[in-house]
């Protein structure tokens, strides 16, 4: 059994850890049993629902707790604001195609690993490739430091920035073949929740598609965010509160250059 205050990574015997969670919840002791236990849809999302809110359903989108549940579709419906949601909504397994028993047994293995896990070896038990064991590890990690599996919320500052050394400082022949500019560096972007966390990644580039991506897939839809006025930002005002500070005039006036894209 699971009691609250165990610490996550030195309990052999944890699942997962939730900051709200006030009462024991039984979890498989081993990995034949948390493959048995999870292969049904049914007991995970019911586990996840125990875990997300253990006090009763609440809406994601109007935090309204009166609501219906649609047996053949595995969703809920609220009642306040008619909108529907699953126990992946606002939270790190949502968008992603992954089924929930993998997630939830990826999970298993990551807290009773000790001596810590690789990407290849989950990449090898749940039958996926590497890049998605990548993927969920960074994931549930960041899930298990927080103690929740919500994105973040609230005020979230995003900024990106390409990381490499600067041309000015290079030998000419590396600086004539590297070129100058974002030529040769790594594009990153970083998020981070105003009093809470802080999420960065690697990116690919810093087109509007690939960042729009990237803002849907850690913050919480509704949430206010604030960027610089760099263009491939604009447009997140259709799913976020999208607030945006224009470095070009004078620090004094920041906090009066809020706009909205």
């Amino acid at each position: 059994m699971y009691k609250k205050g165990s610490n996550i990574l030195g309990t052999p015997r944890v699942l997962v850890y939730s900051c709200s969670m006030n009462e024991q919840i039984a979890y498989p002791k081993s990995l034949l049993e948390a493959t048995r236990y999870f292969s049904d849809e049914d007991v995970c999302i019911e586990f996840i629902r125990d875990l997300r809110w253990p006090g009763g359903i609440i809406c994601p989108h109007c935090e309204g707790k009166e609501h219906s549940f649609l047996k053949t579709r595995q969703i809920w419906k609220c009642k306040n604001c008619k909108k529907q949601f699953s126990v992946r909504k606002g939270s790190i397994f949502e968008e992603s195609p992954l089924p929930l028993d993998k997630w939830l047994i990826a999970i298993w293995m990551i807290a009773n690993a000790k001596n810590g896990i690789s990407s290849y070896e989950v990449a090898r038990s749940l039958g996926i490739t590497q890049k998605s064991a990548w993927f969920m590890m960074h994931r549930i990690r960041l899930a298990m430091r927080v103690g929740s599996f919500s994105k973040l919320d609230g005020n979230v500052e995003v900024d990106e920035t390409y990381i490499g050394g600067k041309a000015r400082n290079m030998h000419f022949g590396k600086r004539k073949a590297k070129g100058r500019g974002a030529v040769g560096k790594t594009a990153v972007i970083g998020f981070m929740e105003r009093k809470g966390r802080v999420i960065t990644s690697v990116i690919t580039n810093t087109k509007r598609e690939t960042l729009h991506a990237e803002v849907s897939k850690n913050v919480k839809r509704g949430a206010t965010v604030y960027t610089d006025a760099f263009p491939s930002y604009k447009g997140l005002s259709f799913s976020f509160v999208h607030r945006v500070i224009d470095h070009a005039k004078k620090i004094r006036e920041w906090p009066n250059s809020y706009k909205q894209y």
